[in-house]
C-alpha cells in the first residue's frame, strides 16, 4: 500500500484531477485569462491615449485661446491705430483747411491792399504836375524871379528824388520811401546815387516830399516832413 493510500487519495484519481487542472489551467489561461488580460492592457492603453489626447487637445485648445487672445489685441491696437492715424489726419486737413483759408484770406488782403496802393499811386502820379507847378511858383515867388527850364528840373529833381548825402554810404537791402511815385528816370538815378545792390520803393504821402532811405535799423530821413519839423523846433 502507498503512502497515499494511507492518506485515503486515490493515485489514479488524483492524476487524472492533476492533469485536469493543468489542462483547465492551460484552457482558462489561452482562451480567458490571456484575452483578458490583453483586453484589459489594450483598454488602459485606450485610456492611457485618450488621456494623452485629452491633455494634447486641451493644450491645443489653450494655445488656440491663447492664439485667439492674441488675434484680438492685434486687432484691437491695429483698430486704436488706424483710429489713431484717422484723428490725426482729420486734424492735419483741419489745420491745412485753417492754413489755406487764411493764407487766402491774407492774399485778399495784400491783393486788396496792393490794389488800393496802386490806386493811391495813380492819383498821386496825376497829381504830379500840379504839385511841381505849385512848387515852381512858391520858388519863384521866394527869391522874386523866374526859373529857368533847367533850375526848375534841378527844384523837382529836389523835391521828388533828393537822396541825402547820408544814405550814399548804406549798403545791401534798401527801402527808398516817396512822396510821390518816382519816374523810372528818378529811380535810376536814385539805384545810381545810392550803389545799393537791392532797392525797393514805396510811397507815403506823409513824408510831403524828399526821400526817406531804411537799410536795416538804419533810417535817413530826408523828407520835407523832417525839414519841416526841425525848421519849426530851430525856431522855437
Amino acid at each position: 500500500m502507498s503512502p497515499l493510500d494511507n492518506l485515503g487519495i486515490n493515485p489514479g484519481f488524483l492524476l487524472v484531477q492533476i492533469i485536469a487542472f493543468i489542462v483547465l489551467y492551460t484552457l482558462l489561461t489561452r482562451f480567458i485569462y490571456d484575452p483578458l488580460v490583453n483586453v484589459l492592457r489594450e483598454r488602459r492603453a485606450r485610456i492611457a491615449k485618450g488621456l494623452e489626447d485629452a491633455e494634447a487637445a486641451a493644450k491645443a485648445r489653450m494655445n488656440a485661446e491663447n492664439e485667439a487672445e492674441k488675434i484680438r489685441a492685434e486687432a484691437r491696437a491695429e483698430a486704436s491705430k488706424i483710429i489713431e492715424e484717422a484723428r490725426q489726419r482729420a486734424e492735419q486737413v483741419g489745420k491745412d483747411v485753417e492754413a489755406a483759408a487764411r493764407q487766402e484770406a491774407e492774399k485778399i488782403r495784400a491783393d486788396a491792399r496792393a490794389a488800393a496802393a496802386a490806386e493811391r499811386d495813380a492819383q498821386l502820379a496825376g497829381l504830379r504836375d500840379q504839385v511841381v507847378n505849385i512848387a515852381v511858383a512858391l520858388s519863384q515867388r521866394l527869391i522874386g524871379g523866374t526859373l529857368d527850364a533847367k533850375r526848375q528840373k534841378e527844384l523837382v529833381k529836389d523835391f521828388f528824388a533828393k537822396v541825402p548825402a547820408e544814405a550814399k554810404s548804406l549798403s545791401g537791402s534798401v527801402e527808398v520811401v516817396s512822396a510821390m511815385p518816382l519816374e523810372d528816370a528818378e529811380q535810376q538815378l536814385v539805384k545810381k546815387e545810392l550803389g545799393a545792390d537791392d532797392v525797393t520803393f514805396t510811397v507815403d504821402p506823409n513824408i510831403l516830399g524828399g526821400l526817406v532811405i531804411r537799410a536795416g535799423d538804419r533810417v535817413v530821413d530826408g523828407s520835407v516832413r523832417s525839414n519841416l519839423n526841425k525848421l519849426a523846433s530851430s525856431l522855437n
